[in-house]
This record gives structure tokens, sequence and C-alpha cells, in this order.
């Protein structure tokens, strides 16, 4: 997950060139600025006009969470590209930060081009509630989805064939979003998530899910998984958490139904194929948080959508948001190990107030009632991945077996068909 990186000021990092910010200096990260395709701004961490984010290492090890935001997107001075990453697995920091640098790229590549191949076509969209959205006819978001899908399978294409991650049991997962002026569009692979604050009838702050999250016992990802011969159960002590098994072992366990990587499941399931899907912003909406799964666990969008909106300074409200987190977990969880937490915020106006108290009146009562007293205990870590497990309870979080990862790649090769049913 690794929002960190380290790099001189002035100099250069992994092809970028570097500028130095001096302003907002309120906590130990400070801007990285980057140069990249077409002289688009692209920030790991920081803050800017329009811009909060901020990522915290967890107590499981490494940070395996991820997060950029491109400003001027593609050349495009109205365009934003926002997007975050957790990954999993014993690689899924590394696989997260390959994600990370590769798909916006490839994404604002392909936005240059006047088409895509016809081989993917416009996708029949996905739709969970039953219900048609209007707007998802809208030829500005049509044309868009089936580039965002080839990008997609693109990216997990070569991260396959790149030797240096070891991606077999490794992955990641990704929200991300992609706004030029009144047009969002949103891509979710995995169980991060979108979470829109806008206002109602009485002109009252409300939060809305723009994301599902892709968990493997959702109905139609089910569905799918076990056509392809996958399983979808749950270990006896976590029945709560629904994991991709392998159909004759026990392995590796995963807790989301779309990724980038983790081979060893792509045959059996698993697809890089986003949900994507369309809004057209209005007056009422004040801006968009993208997070991984650190926040959402211990927090309700409504929360989230409070907390955010009462940061008293724009370029804090990410790292105001991962605080609260973390005192959640710490209160909700106390014998769990806190997740990796990763934040992005994308305001739409300039800064203005939108609540009269900060949240930290508000929500004082609400952690000493909440997270005190409706406390529930978590006896596992929450793994995305169990590699190994035996059936019986026991797990080992590893990978040591004769079989080894590279091995298991080259057979997989050999013996790749295309999984019926699954969708492009």
């Amino acid at each position: 997950m690794g929002a960190c990186c380290s790099c001189q000021r002035g100099g250069n990092f992994e092809g970028f060139f570097v500028e130095g910010e001096e302003h907002d200096r309120d906590f130990e990260e400070e801007n990285i600025v980057l140069t990249r395709d077409a002289g688009a701004r692209v920030r790991l961490q920081g803050s800017s006009k329009y811009v909060s984010m901020f990522s915290q290492q967890g107590k499981k090890g490494i940070n395996q969470d991820a997060m950029t935001v491109w400003e001027n997107f593609s050349g495009d001075k109205d365009m934003f590209f926002c997007g975050v990453f957790d990954g999993h697995g014993p690689s899924g920091h590394k696989v997260a930060r390959y994600v990370r640098e590769n798909l916006p790229t490839k994404i604002s590549t392909l936005y240059r081009q006047p088409s895509v191949d016809d081989d993917d076509g416009v996708l029949e969209l996905e739709n969970y509630d039953g219900f048609e959205n209007p707007d998802f006819k809208n030829p500005y978001f049509l044309s868009w989805k089936a580039r965002l899908i080839k990008c997609f399978h693109e990216v997990d294409e070569e991260l396959e064939n790149e030797v240096s991650i070891e991606s077999y049991c490794s992955g990641t997962t990704t929200v991300s979003v992609l706004k030029k002026g009144e047009h969002l569009i949103i891509s979710n692979l995995g169980d991060s998530r979108a979470v829109l604050c806008t206002r109602d009838e009485n002109d009252e702050l409300i939060s809305e899910q723009l994301t599902v999250d892709l968990k493997p016992n959702l109905p139609s990802e089910a569905q799918r998984i076990r056509s392809c011969q996958g399983r979808v159960m749950a270990m006896d002590e976590e029945p709560n958490v629904y994991r991709i098994w392998m159909p004759h072992e026990d392995c590796p366990g995963l807790a989301m139904a779309r990724a980038f990587g983790d081979f060893c499941l792509k045959d059996f399931g698993l697809i890089s194929t986003p949900q994507v899907t369309y809004r057209k912003l209005t007056q009422k909406d004040e801006f968009v948080v993208l997070a991984t799964d650190g926040i959402w666990d211990v927090l309700p969008n409504k929360e989230v959508v409070r907390i955010i909106a009462s940061s008293r300074k724009r370029s804090l409200a990410a790292k105001f948001l991962v605080d609260h987190a973390v005192r959640a977990w710490r209160y909700k969880y106390p014998r769990a190990k806190i997740d990796d937490c990763a934040v992005v915020c994308l305001f739409f106006k300039r800064q203005r107030p939108v609540l009269s108290k900060s949240v930290s009146e508000m929500s004082e009562l609400s952690f000493n009632q909440t997270y005190i007293y409706g406390a529930s205990f978590r006896g596992d870590d929450a793994l995305d991945t169990v590699l190994n497990w035996d059936g019986d309870g026991s797990s080992e979080n590893g990978g040591n077996g004769s079989d080894s990862g590279p091995n298991r790649m080259k057979k997989r090769r050999q013996g790749k068909k295309k999984p019926e049913n699954v969708e492009k």
C-alpha cells in the first residue's frame, strides 16, 4: 500500500520531475508533486486547492495502501484523476504501487486516442439495484466505459508478465474517479469505496455511496466464481467474511471478488473488470471521498462525510478522517490490528464553511456512545488473503511450499483457459 516515497527535493523520482511546495505543512508529510504525461501534475501525498490526501500505516506490517491524484489529467486543465489502491498478499505493496504508476498513465494515453478497439466494445452496464440510471446512456460516459475497461485489462496482463513482482498470490483493489466539469466517472475494482457528499432538499449534508463493495458473497459475484469452479465460503472463526478459494486447495482465501493480480484465482472467477458508473454533478454536490477499507470497516458513510465537511482546514481533511478511523478501530475492535488507511478527498468548489460546528464537538459523544458502549470484539486480524488454510480453522499467512509462485505461474500460463461466463 505505499503512499509514502523517498525522493530528494527538486530531484528525480521514477522518471518524474519533482517540484517542491512550501505551504500546508501542518503535518509531517509534505507535498510531493510530479510532472508526468502531457504536463499533468501528479500528487502522491499532500494537498492542493481542491484535493486532500493522506495515508497511514496500520499495525499489520508494511503499508500496502497507495494513492494518487492527477491534476490537469492528460493535459486537460479541467480534468482530475484520483485513485486509491489497497494491496494484499506478500507483495501487495508492490502491486499497489505498480498499478498506481501504470493505470493512470495508460488511461491518459488512451484518452488522447479517437477511439478504442472494437474488441471490448461498450459493455452492458451492471445493475445491482434493479433500476436503470438514465445518466448511464450519456455519450460521454459510454465513450469512457470501454476505454477504462480496456486499460484495466491491459494493466493486469502487463502485471502478470512483470517478473520483478510476485503477483501469483498478491494483488490490489482500486477505486478511482475521473472528473471533467460536471462529469464524474467512477471505476471500482474490489472493496474500496467512493462516497459523495451532497445536499438534500433541506440543504442538509448527506452521503451517497457511489460504488458497491464487490465481495465474493454478492450474488452476481458468487455466481460467476462458482461457474468457474472457484469456491466461496467463510472460515469458522470469521463467519461473516466470505473468501474465494481454489477448487481443490484451501488457499488463497481472497476476501474480494475483483482485483489486479492474484493470478492463482484468475481461472476460477476472480476478474480485473471494473464496475464503471457515471454521475452528473450538480450544484448540490460538495465533494467525493475515496478510501480503502481501513476507513469503511469502522466508520459509516454519514460519519465520514461529517468529518470531512467539518475539517477547519481543507488541506488536513484526509488526515482528520484517518485520525478518527484509528480511534474508531481502537474502540470498536480492541483485539484486532488496525488496518492501513488511505484517503483522497476531491472537492468540487472553493472552500467555504459547510458545517457550523467542528466534528470534534459533534463526534465526541458519538465516539463515546458508539465505540465504547457498542464495542465488539474481533479475534482475527481481518486479513485480505489467507494463503494456506488447514480447513480446521488454522491458517498460515505465507507461501513456502515446494510449488513456488513462479512455477505455479508457469503452469497457469501453459494451461490457461478462458473461464466461462466471465463478464467482459
